[in-house]
């Protein structure tokens, strides 16, 4: 105990009381670890992470091999059992049509989740090229990457959406399958990049002023080397998280274009036609179970991708989560 002013004492407990320990001791000779690998580490041990890896596996499962779960061809409809209850191979019934509800909800899954899957990965595409270019270039690059995107950011998505894909169904009303997702994942780039690059440019303008750039620099690398060696592959930690979070925000748009009748041809069978073809009979108080195993469906599925994209999140800005 020594003083360090009048009434103020400070005690320190002797070397020998307080020996270093096998936990406090640094291995000098392991690699650094890189930010992935910590990251994993992090998201290993968040419950999140693994309920909604579940979720995401089983759909994943549902997706490839529908047939594992039912019998019923979705497209086989009777009208001798419209609207009858479920019975062995139907366990949820009929819909107004003589549709079974399960089978078409199983096969349903596949375009919803293909158009939000297919506009994640364009609008992350498109997202990164404009953000990298316009943040670590700069000047012109930058004012005109800003300026289309402030354009666009301005642009309700859902109202863009709505007329773009009007205007489609004049042109062209009979799309088919591939056609009509195409057209939604298009709408839906058009509109939604924005937001992506944004996230981008702001990451590379803090990643490129980083130590290990200017190094990189020092030793000869071009500035098309920084960019994608260096730059991009460390700025990408805010676009995943935001790629996932809106994998289902796509997903839950495709089904309410579908609802209003712009989205997926009524041919094809998705969740979105099959709510809509439902809301009459809830209007109406005939049969709720044909709209709530759709929908019950997609607010699951659209639950697990943000559930991923928190856990994500925490894992790769832990103090993000702390906050």
């Amino acid at each position: 105990m020594r003083d360090l002013m009048p009434g103020q004492q400070r005690w320190v407990a002797a070397l020998a009381e307080t020996p270093l320990k096998a936990v406090d001791v640094l291995d000098t000779e392991a690699p650094p670890e890189s930010q992935w690998k910590e990251a994993w580490k992090r998201l290993r041990r968040n419950p999140l992470f693994w309920m909604s890896s579940v979720l995401l596996a089983l759909l994943a499962v549902v997706l490839a091999v529908p047939g594992l779960f039912t019998d019923a061809d979705p497209t086989f409809c009777q009208l001798s059992d419209s609207l009858a209850n479920g019975r062995a191979g139907h366990p949820f019934g009929f819909d107004k049509q003589g549709c079974d509800v399960w089978s078409r909800t199983l096969y349903g899954a596949r375009a919803s989740v293909l158009v939000g899957v297919l506009t994640t990965l364009l609008v992350a595409t498109i997202g990164i090229v404009t953000g990298a270019i316009a943040g670590f270039y700069g000047t012109f690059p930058d004012s005109i990457v800003s300026r289309l995107g402030d354009i666009f950011f301005a642009i309700p998505l859902l109202l863009a959406a709505i007329v773009t894909l009007s205007i489609f169904n004049n042109l062209n009303p009979d799309r088919g399958f591939w056609g009509g997702c195409l057209a939604i994942v298009f709408t839906l780039a058009l509109f939604a990049w924005p937001q992506i690059t944004r996230q981008m440019r702001a990451s590379v303008l803090q990643v490129k002023n980083l130590e290990f750039v200017d190094a990189a620099k020092a030793i000869g690398a071009s500035p098309r080397v920084n960019l994608l060696r260096h730059v991009v592959p460390n700025s990408l930690a805010p676009v995943i998280v935001t790629s996932m979070i809106s994998l289902g925000v796509f997903i839950t748009t495709e089904a309410t274009l579908s609802f209003l009748g712009l989205g997926l041809p009524s041919s094809v069978v998705s969740w979105g036609n099959d709510i809509s073809a439902a809301q009459n009979l809830v209007r109406s108080g005939q049969d709720l179970s044909v709209m709530f195993v759709p929908a019950s469906a997609l607010a699951i599925t659209v639950l697990a991708f943000i559930l991923l994209g928190d856990a994500v999140r925490d894992a790769l800005d832990p103090k993000a989560g702390k906050s």
